[in-house]
């Protein structure tokens, strides 16, 4: 399985991840019920890629991706990347390759409260 997350510096992971021009993508699976993780590319997107702004005209380079990973999302971002054929995992795990393992045995370690973040996002959707 081949699972994206929003990481900036290649080594932890990135909040509001519909605005993230930087991704570390994995191949992942468990064997005999131990995640194996492997990093296999890293990606840098141009504005037009960034889900935030990208409007499905062409192909996205994380397309292969099952899953896409990160510290924050609105709600409206979760649901937009669902209908795009992604799942969306938030964790507070900072660790790429580790909320990678924890996605993979269903053990990732949920996101943080972000009440007033999160509130700034409701808005912003509801104004776009």
């Amino acid at each position: 399985m081949r699972i994206a997350v929003a990481s900036r510096d290649g080594q932890k992971l990135a909040g509001h991840i519909g605005k993230c021009a930087d991704w570390v993508v994995f191949e992942g699976n468990l064997q005999d019920g131990d995640p194996v993780v492997r990093e296999v590319e890293r990606v840098h997107l141009p504005r037009q890629m960034i889900f935030h702004y990208y409007e499905d005209q062409m192909p996205h380079p994380l397309a292969s991706c099952a899953v896409v990973i990160g510290a924050s999302a609105g709600d409206s971002f979760v649901a937009r990347m669902q209908r795009r054929g992604f799942a969306v995992a938030l964790t507070a795990e900072p660790d790429p390759v580790t909320a990678v393992a924890g996605y993979l045995k269903q053990a990732l370690l949920p996101p943080k409260a972000r009440p007033i973040g999160s509130l700034i996002c409701k808005i912003h959707d509801a104004l776009s």
